[in-house]
Order: structure tokens, then C-alpha cells, then sequence
């Protein structure tokens, strides 16, 4: 189902690989028919809970060699995005988990508790599992006296196999309500992301292939690049949204696996 002219994948990871720790399908034979095919490969995520080592961890657990930097996450595109704003030091408070905290770290920037967060320069946002009245609180005080406001993504909700639980988007939502800002986002569907893996795969746009489960952020986001596209159905987006979708994907597919059979 790959179109012939495509050299490398640009994969998505929850509904992709995994829905939570439950893998989807046989992964090690499905990446070992992503390799005999010569196809390169690396993941972009809008969860940026782990770090790029931590991933590499979690897939070797489910039979799947890879190397750290064949993993792009929206943790990092949001780092990245601050350190061309910002120099090394800037005092940033976070609402987030530690894929963020060590990626904003490695940029030399300095993370605040939730005690000194009137001390911030930025606030950054994403999906905390451990989020409070208190780091809420301070968020929309830093936010409504015009600190900058950035997020990793928008996600809406995030798929489990019991089904879809909040996801940054949820909560950023509320920051939004309170204070009628919008954030700058780092993640899908904005392009910063695919920029990122382009440029670790040396591929061009027309022979990379974008996948990912979710309409409004994967398919959008290799959309805004100009990257072909394929949507898999072991996600959030199903067929019938898929049907209601312009511009068209090139692709649509039960799993990664069927994608690449």
C-alpha cells in the first residue's frame, strides 16, 4: 500500500505502535518489513511525557531496535522553538512531565517551582498527569500579565485501550478560558515537527511518508509540508472522518502493519 517513489516514514507513535503500553499488532515483523523494504524511518510525537531515550527503552520492550535520535518529539520542536527566542538561562515555569523538563534543560534554560513561577520569562505547557489547582493557578496569573504562552500540542484526548482520556489540549483549554490567549504551539499539526524529521531522514517531502491516526494533527501536519500522507485506523480518526477529509490522504489503512504487507 506505500506509493513506489517513497524512501522514509515518518510515524506517529499512540494509535500508531501503541495504545498506552499495548502494542498494536506484531510490531518486531512489522518493522522488519519497514527495514527489508530499505524504507528509513523515525518517529514524531506530539506526547512529550518521555524523552527520546526513554522511548527507545519502551519499543526495544516491545521487540523494536532503534537508535535515540530516531525520535522526534513535540517536547523537543518546543525546545528547539524556544532556544532560537531565548538565551541559555531563561527562567521558564513548566506544566508538563519529564520529557519536557530535560529537553528545555538541555537548552540550558532554567525550570521554576511552582513557588517561584512569578519569576518566569515563559510558560510552557503539555501533558501533566500530576497537574493541580495550584500549577493551574499560576499558569493563568503568568499568562493574563502577558508571559508568553507556548504548548507541545493540542491534543484533545489521547487513546488508551479502554478509549480516549484528556490530552494536553483538555487542559490547555482551561488556560485558555481564563485568560482568552491562544498559545504558540510546537507540535502537529504546525509544521516544526516534520521540519525536524525531514531533516534527521535527508528524504524530500515527496518521498516521505507521513502516518499517523489522527486527522487533525498527523494527516494535517504532513499535509502543511507537503509530505504524502497515510492514515491508519488503530487510532483516534476512523474511516468515516477519514471519508469527510479534505485534502484527501493518499493512503488509509487497518494498522501500520497492513500499511506496509
Amino acid at each position: 500500500m506505500i506509493p513506489s517513489n517513497i524512501k522514509a516514514l515518518i510515524l506517529d507513535m499512540d494509535g500508531v505502535i501503541w495504545k498506552a503500553d499495548a502494542p498494536i499488532g506484531d510490531l518486531p515483523s512489522t518493522f522488519k518489513r519497514i527495514r527489508e523494504r530499505g524504507l528509513k524511518f523515525v518517529f514524531a510525537t506530539n506526547n512529550g511525557t518521555k524523552t527520546p531515550e526513554e522511548y527507545q527503552q519502551k519499543l526495544a520492550e516491545l521487540g523494536v531496535d532503534i537508535d535515540p535520535s530516531q525520535v522526534v518529539t513535540s517536547a523537543m520542536g518546543i525546545a528547539f522553538m524556544l532556544a532560537q527566542k531565548y538565551p541559555r538561562g531563561t527562567k521558564i515555569f513548566m506544566i508538563g512531565e519529564d520529557g519536557i523538563r530535560v529537553a528545555l534543560e538541555e537548552k540550558g534554560f532554567e525550570i521554576l517551582s511552582v513557588e517561584n513561577a512569578p519569576q518566569a520569562q515563559a510558560f510552557v505547557m503539555g501533558i501533566d498527569r500530576s497537574i493541580n489547582f495550584q500549577k493551574v493557578a499560576e499558569a493563568t496569573l503568568l499568562v493574563r500579565a502577558g508571559i508568553p504562552f507556548y504548548t507541545t500540542n493540542t491534543d484533545k484526548t489521547f487513546p488508551t485501550p479502554r478509549g480516549e482520556i484528556p490530552g494536553s489540549g483538555a487542559w490547555i483549554s482551561v488556560i485558555q478560558t481564563a485568560t482568552n490567549v491562544e498559545p504558540i504551539i510546537a507540535g502537529k499539526p504546525f509544521p516544526f515537527l516534520m521540519e525536524l524529521s525531514l531533516e534527521k531522514l535527508g528524504t524530500s517531502k515527496e518521498e516521505t511518508l507521513v502516518v499517523g491516526d489522527r486527522l487533525e494533527t498527523d494527516i494535517a501536519a504532513g499535509q502543511s509540508v507537503g509530505c504524502p500522507t497515510a492514515l491508519v485506523l488503530s487510532g483516534v480518526s476512523t474511516k468515516a472522518q477519514a471519508d469527510a477529509w479534505n485534502p484527501k490522504m493518499d493512503v488509509i489503512a487497518a494498522s501500520l502493519a497492513d500499511l506496509v504487507k
